[in-house]
């Protein structure tokens, strides 16, 4: 059995790690500096032994760096910038440095997160950037943190903003099949560990299932909320002989929909005379799209905004376990064909 972690002492930290007492020492206070090797390996094994420095010696010791993280797991697509905008305006405003990074699923048993307590005072957790373990581990350090685009561990309470994903993709799917008669709704889900994702084609298929509509497994592909990725699911779903009928598609973001046109238009199909197809995010180039699409108003720069600013409340001593969802709204253009 392992022991607590109020037995867990700044020497077993120390050992397990291969450095000195000193040393530890000083990156818990950060009153002299430690190699960014070191730093990542002594907070590799703190959150390991579930170590936390007393609470008393951590208060008096200044720690500030004067700098806050965001740590996303890619930065492939234009999602990123509204939301880093809201993020830096505030950052900006607290006269704080920001530290951006990604931090990939793929290596995550080898390399610890590239910023955390060892170079930041806090930091914003992009959706599936780190597990719920890391979440948890951090947690338990105090180490302040304020999750984007998912909400917190069920064990734990760790501030959080998102947005509405659940009413407005069934509003959506309700638009398809009340205002435009379609049945045969394809839609392209997003990484499968991502809550947005999780959320919204929960809703989809909720959505069918309350207006009498079989769900065909088929009509599900997997998108990756990235253009080139849609672009290839629905090359290859349309180039399949045993193709089965759709006459809608909803591309689970607006990223991907660039993707789900350019292969629509590829092989002649007429949007959206033949095939309505409908986005998320309305991000700037939607509105110019061939044609214009009909996408979710999401206020993707107010949630970076309010989950910087909860983050600095946490810094100076107001903390929130709140989770905040902000409401998101169906913008109508002509890609669901609806004449605007």
């Amino acid at each position: 059995m392992s022991r607590r972690s109020t037995s867990i002492t700044i020497r077993d930290v120390a050992r397990k790690a291969g450095v000195s007492v000193a040393t530890v020492s000083r990156y818990i206070n950060r009153n002299a500096p430690v190699s960014s090797e070191v730093a990542k390996r002594l907070e590799q094994v703190m959150t390991e032994l579930n170590y936390v420095p007393h609470a008393a010696a951590r208060h008096l010791a200044s720690r500030k760096t004067r700098v806050v993280g965001l740590l996303l797991n890619n930065l492939h697509n234009d999602f990123f910038v509204p939301l880093l905008n809201g993020v830096e305006a505030v950052v900006r405003k607290n006269d704080y440095n920001l530290i951006i990074a990604t931090y990939h699923a793929n290596i995550r048993n080898q390399t610890a997160p590239p910023i955390g307590p060892h170079n930041t005072d806090g930091m914003l957790v992009f959706s599936d950037g780190l597990t719920d373990d890391d979440l948890i581990r951090l947690h338990i350090t105090n180490f302040p943190m304020v999750l984007v685009h998912r909400t917190s561990p069920a064990s734990v309470s760790i501030p959080s903003v998102t947005v509405d994903n659940i009413e407005v993709t069934r509003k959506l799917i309700e638009h398809f099949i009340k205002v435009h008669g379609k049945r045969r709704i394809l839609f392209l889900r997003g990484p499968i560990h991502q809550e947005d994702s999780v959320l919204r084609e929960r809703a989809y298929r909720s959505a069918l299932q309350a207006n009498g509509i079989p769900i065909d497994e088929d009509l599900i592909l997997n998108g990756e909320f990235e253009r080139d990725i849609a672009y290839e699911a629905m090359n290859e779903f349309l180039g399949n002989e045993a193709q089965v009928a759709f006459d809608a598609v909803f591309t689970g973001d607006d990223d991907a929909a660039i993707g789900v046109l350019k292969s629509l238009h590829e092989h002649g199909i007429q949007i959206p005379e033949e095939v309505a197809v409908i986005g998320f995010d309305d991000l700037g180039f939607a509105p110019f799209l061939n044609p214009p699409l009909t996408t979710v108003r999401a206020p993707t720069e107010q949630v970076g905004r309010i989950a910087t600013e909860r983050l600095f409340g946490i810094l100076n001593d107001h903390p929130s376990d709140e989770e905040i969802i902000l409401p998101t709204d169906l913008i109508i253009r002509r890609s669901c064909g609806c004449q605007q």
